[in-house]
């Protein structure tokens, strides 16, 4: 049998992420007319798309799907991780185990909006789901750090401990991130919705690929981690809160200042899209007559920066409180070695 071509790989993909979506959009269009949606902002984080009575069974319902997907996810890493497989082209049994499980999360969760609407929304705040998606993004920025650098290309010397356990665990919490989100929305047809269905059912695709060599293809991996800018630039748009440049150029300047580092582009190249960046925010923020506003542009990386040290600072407590908790190794004599 020959080996599945990346290219073949990738439009497979996202062919079946486009149907995904599809399915969506042609199957919610009687749910607002169904169920008593509350469609209101009433404060920050409050999630609009939750009905003004859930039902009990919405409760027991949304978290028993997502528990079932999560756990049915995490399984399938472990044990693929404890086989030890190397990279490969073709897809074996914990490629095709994925699929499953993620089709078969996406057939719950869809049932489960059209019997019963409310998500994991009804529970938890709209900040977890956002925060879930940070937190991942933050972590690829560590995942990424050996191959890319983490300022213009700058290596940072992480302890190597540190890089391993993230590489270890980082499948667990990229697919918790996810499936916590994907379950905390109700399949919703609006604008921000589909298009947030679209980008996390991409994101999801790379769980697929686990020790696949098309996981490892440094423009696909770029692609998922940078349609973020697309993704929160539009829905921003389109919710009409004034913010969208924050989410432009705040992404943006993370592809400048970080992602686009990995790419192997030639230094002029890098150097021809920084200064782009540079005079678009200029000129964006000099006509506008609102200069004062500028600072938007450094918020998302500030955040996305600070995360990254934070973590590895707990990190390293941690490491360094276990090595001095360490009991001493004693010598033959029974003395403790200093």
């Amino acid at each position: 049998m020959q080996p599945t071509t990346q290219k073949t790989t990738f439009l497979s993909l996202l062919a079946t992420i486009t149907a995904l979506t599809a399915v969506i959009w042609l199957t919610a269009n009687g749910l607002q007319t169904r169920f008593d949606v509350v469609n209101e902002k009433y404060y920050s984080f409050f999630y609009p798309w939750q009905t003004r009575n859930p039902t009990t069974m919405a409760y027991v319902t949304a978290w028993l799907g997502y528990a079932l997907h999560n756990i049915a996810a995490w399984a399938i890493i472990w044990a693929a991780q404890r086989a030890k497989p190397k990279y490969e082209s073709g897809f074996r049994w914990f490629n095709w185990a994925m699929v499953a499980v993620n089709l078969g999360g996406f057939a719950l969760h869809w049932i489960q909006t059209q019997l019963w609407y409310d998500g994991l929304a009804i529970s938890v705040p709209e900040v977890t789901s956002q925060g879930s998606v940070i937190l991942m993004l933050v972590f690829i920025l560590i995942l990424e750090a050996p191959r890319r650098g983490l300022f213009f290309g700058k290596k940072i010397n992480f302890r190597q401990a540190f890089l391993d356990v993230v590489r270890r665990y980082h499948g667990y919490l990229f697919s918790w991130a996810l499936i916590y989100t994907f379950w905390y929305h109700p399949m919703e047809n609006t604008f921000g919705h589909l298009a947030g269905f679209l980008y996390m059912f991409a994101l999801l695709s790379q769980s697929v690929l686990l020790f696949n060599r098309a996981h490892l293809n440094k423009w696909w991996k770029f692609s998922l981690e940078a349609l973020v800018l697309v993704h929160g630039t539009l829905v921003a748009i389109y919710q009409g809160n004034g913010l969208w440049p924050m989410f432009f150029f705040g992404f943006s300047a993370m592809i400048v200042l970080t992602q686009m580092h990995g790419l192997g582009l030639s230094a002029r190249l890098r150097a021809l899209l920084a200064g782009v960046f540079v005079l678009g925010v200029g000129l964006f923020y000099g006509l506008s007559g609102d200069f004062a506003r500028i600072n938007e542009v450094i918020r998302i990386p500030f955040i996305e920066y600070l995360a990254v040290f934070l973590f590895y600072g707990l990190f390293m407590t941690g490491y360094g409180l276990k090595r001095l908790l360490k009991p001493a190794p004693f010598s033959d004599k029974g003395e403790a070695k200093g």
